[in-house]
C-alpha cells in the first residue's frame, strides 16, 4: 500500500533509495484513475523502493515546494533527488521501467 506522505514524513521517506511520489486530489477526475496504478505499483514492488502519495489539498506546502501546477503529477526520487518528473495519468508499465531503471 502507498504511504500516505505530508511535511513531517516527507524527507525521511524519501531520503534514502528510490521513491515514487504521486501528488494528486479527490476532486481530480485522472488522478482517481492513477491512485490504483500506484497501489498496485505499491505491493509489487514490495521493499525494492517506496511509493508514497501527497494530496496537494491537505498538503499545500509540499506540493509548492515541487513546484506542482497539473495533477496527478508523479515524481521519481534517488536518495531524495528528484529523477525525473512526470504530468498527466502514468501507465503502470511506464512508472515501472522507471523505477526499476532507477534502481
Amino acid at each position: 500500500m502507498a504511504i500516505t506522505l505530508n511535511k513531517d514524513n516527507f524527507e525521511a521517506t524519501i531520503s534514502n533509495g528510490v521513491a515514487l511520489v504521486d501528488f494528486w486530489a479527490s476532486w481530480c477526475g485522472p488522478c482517481k484513475m492513477q491512485l490504483p496504478i500506484v497501489e498496485e505499483l505499491s505491493n509489487e514492488l514490495g521493499e525494492k523502493a517506496k511509493v508514497g502519495k501527497v494530496n496537494v489539498d491537505e498538503q499545500l506546502e509540499l506540493a509548492q515546494q515541487f513546484g506542482i501546477q497539473s495533477i496527478p503529477t508523479l515524481i521519481l526520487f534517488k536518495d531524495g533527488k528528484p529523477l525525473e518528473v512526470m504530468v498527466g495519468l502514468q501507465s503502470k508499465e511506464t512508472l515501472y521501467e522507471k523505477i526499476n531503471g532507477a534502481l
